[in-house]
């Protein structure tokens, strides 16, 4: 008979990491990243300083880890982008998906706070490019080659660049809120990035 008193601690740590990431998504949405504090996080949590400093080195790192998990809802087989064998019709669907994901506060908040971390450490960045930037960049790459075996792409084409051709425009105007993030700008977006490299 298993012993009901024995607590399953593996099990206890996850829901407090779990309540810490969700924690700090919230205060990020009421309070802006500016007044999050790892002393907040914890007291919203319901556990203490140390917890948090076990997991995580500093209030960045935390942000970014509640920003991931909003993003493996979309990973695994969900991270491959669409193929339907038309290339434009793919990449403006991902593209509209991209702008609204930017548009909804819940995602929004988070990653204008992760973005203002990673400008100022160095760690965080690198952290970024390692475990979220370049496995989804390498998704799209493989979408991208498919086209280009398709003919759809240039065959010499500079995957990477094609990449910047199509997300930098729809970064900077969400960055410096210069401009709505509509389906018309996102769907110009493509327009422009296949007319440079297409055969």
């Amino acid at each position: 008979m298993p012993n009901v008193r024995n607590p399953d601690h593996s099990r206890r740590s996850e829901r407090s990491r779990q309540a810490i990431l969700e924690a700090t998504r919230a205060l990020i949405s009421e309070v802006g990243y500016g007044k999050v504090s790892i002393e907040a996080i914890a007291a919203r949590a319901g556990v203490g300083k140390q917890t948090i400093y076990r997991w995580w080195p500093s209030k960045g790192a935390v942000i970014f880890d509640s920003f991931l998990a909003l993003s493996q809802d979309t990973e695994g087989e969900g991270m491959a982008l669409p193929d339907t064998g038309d290339l434009e019709a793919d990449l403006k669907l991902v593209m509209r998906a991209t702008a609204a994901e930017f548009a909804d506060p819940d995602f929004e908040r988070p990653i204008r706070a992760l973005n203002t971390e990673i400008i100022n450490d160095p760690d965080l960045a690198a952290q970024y490019h390692d475990k979220l930037a370049r496995p989804v960049d390498e998704a799209k790459k493989a979408r991208l080659r498919s086209a280009q075996q398709a003919g759809q792409l240039a065959p010499d084409a500079d995957l990477d660049l094609v990449l910047e051709t199509l997300y930098a425009p729809l970064f900077q105007r969400w960055l410096l809120r210069s401009g709505p993030l509509t389906a018309e700008y996102t769907d110009s977006l493509v327009d422009i990035t296949l007319k440079a490299f297409r055969p």
